[in-house]
């Protein structure tokens, strides 16, 4: 008898809210292992919750790519080969981060009626 060969273990990375009320571990699809939420989240709706896990889990799955594309690196893949995979760079994570980050909040959260 002959087993077939297992796939490599995905590579999983972590992303949290501000306020580390939802955090989530998802491969480098974006495809979520492990959800935790704080039940103080619930009171924002179940739109705005499910909005937060989908952004999380593109985070996620961005470090989670940038993770494999580290190792592959190291393993000898060439560069021209892991731009054609779409693993991102620390670099582009880096650039993504911050424009995120000077993205200014609004003065109100108030909306019109």
């Amino acid at each position: 008898m002959t087993s077939e060969p297992s796939p490599p273990p995905a590579t999983v990375a972590s992303a949290a809210n501000r306020a580390r009320t939802v955090t989530v571990r998802a491969t480098e699809t974006g495809l979520p292992m492990e959800i935790h939420i704080d039940p103080r989240e619930l009171r924002y709706g179940g739109e705005h919750l499910a909005q937060e896990i989908l952004r999380l889990c593109r985070e996620a799955g961005r470090e989670a790519g940038a993770r494999q594309r580290d190792e592959l690196a190291r393993q000898g893949m060439p560069h021209d080969v892991l731009d054609r995979l779409g693993l991102p760079t620390r670099g582009e994570i880096a650039a993504e981060q911050a424009a995120a980050d000077s993205q200014e909040a609004p003065t109100s959260w108030m909306r019109p009626v």
